[in-house]
């Protein structure tokens, strides 16, 4: 008997040691059973703010007018009368070419044209003498026909013979390069004893009537130029601002730069706003109303950027947004966002959609604090 009751209270003993263990079991079933508990958390309340965006693109005084002037002839260049920066007058001498040549066909085009009126007066001669033989009976009708023809032909080629006498006398003019209006010589691009074809530029005119500021801008800064407010600012004078308006935007970037040319003319420009000057354009664009939160507050789960939006029931909602600009704390954000809406400000990667919070504390919105 003592032999069998050992084992017996051996598992007596088992068991009384299990009961507790159960009974901590069925409690904490009892605990996962319940809703989870909300997740604390740190709120920023939205404050929409409308701004300008301000940007800057330096560029240079550039004359509206400006053309290449060149000799509407080919020759070698025997006199260059004007130098860089000079100003001239509309019909001045600017350079000329070596007319030698040219007189020697303009001699050329006068003995032709004599030629040609002798020839035609003989012909016209033949063709009346023609015309009374044939009255009176002593040549066909094919023989005066032939010597009509020869008359009018003769005539034409006078004509012809003429033609050819103007043009070399405009060809001799041509040797002389006058201004086409007045302006400022900006480049030299021959020099005298230099061999110049027709039409090659040889200077370069710039009317300074009309001045503005040419500078390139990325494509970037496309979007909302023609809207922007603009003012020009120089490098001589800083503290001066002058009005300034979009007066044209290429339509294709520049194939090396890739960068869009834009003229902005000055109409309010004073005489010390010169040719080849350095300024600096400052644009603002009007955009629509925008929030500045913390940094901390945006996320991104592969869907693009996003906010938590505490709703009134404690559940969160995702919001998407845009961003304008970043700082090292805030970020400047557009999207479906309401004045007074409290959004996440910490932690948000560690939520999950419909989940529930409890606000613990509300923070300024632009700031870490």
């Amino acid at each position: 008997m003592p032999a069998l009751s050992l084992p017996l209270a051996r598992r007596s003993a088992a068991l009384l040691f299990l009961l507790p263990l159960a009974a901590c079991k069925g409690e904490a079933s009892a605990d996962d059973s319940a809703p989870p508990q909300p997740r604390p958390v740190q709120v920023a309340e939205v404050r929409l703010s409308g701004a300008e965006a301000v940007t800057a693109h330096t560029g240079v005084v550039r004359a509206r007018r400006e053309v290449d002037v060149g000799f509407r002839t080919g020759g070698r260049i025997a006199t260059r009368l004007v130098e860089v920066g000079q100003l001239v007058e509309a019909g001045q001498v600017l350079a000329t070419l070596d007319p030698a040549d040219l007189a020697l066909s303009l001699r050329a085009a006068e003995a032709d044209l004599a030629s040609a009126e002798a020839q035609s007066r003989q012909a016209a001669n033949d063709a009346a003498r023609g015309r009374s033989l044939l009255a009176a009976g002593h040549v066909s009708q094919a023989v005066d026909d032939q010597r009509q023809a020869a008359a009018r032909a003769a005539a034409e080629r006078v004509i012809s013979a003429r033609a050819q006498l103007d043009l070399a006398r405009n060809r001799l003019s041509y040797t002389t390069l006058r201004a086409p209006s007045p302006g400022f010589v900006t480049a030299l691009l021959a020099e005298a004893g230099q061999v110049v074809p027709e039409g090659q530029a040889v200077l370069r005119l710039a009317d300074p009537a009309e001045r503005e500021l040419l500078v390139r801008v990325p494509e970037s800064a496309l979007p909302g130029l023609a809207q922007s407010r603009a003012e020009a600012r120089f490098w001589a004078r800083p503290d001066v601002a002058l009005p300034a308006t979009i007066r044209e935007i290429a339509p294709q970037a520049d194939a090396t730069l890739r960068t869009y040319a834009v003229r902005f003319a000055l109409p309010e420009a004073p005489d010390w706003v010169a040719l080849g000057m350095t300024g600096t354009v400052r644009l603002a664009v009007a955009r629509d109303a925008a929030a500045t939160l913390p940094l901390t507050a945006l996320h991104d789960r592969g869907q693009g950027p996003m906010v938590w939006r505490v709703l009134d029931a404690g559940r969160i909602e995702a919001v998407p947004v845009t961003i304008r600009a970043m700082s090292e704390t805030t970020v400047e954000l557009a999207g479906p966002l309401a004045p007074g809406d409290k959004v996440v400000a910490m932690g948000p990667q560690v939520l999950d959609p419909g989940q529930r919070v409890r606000i613990v504390q509300s923070r300024l919105a632009a700031t870490l604090r």
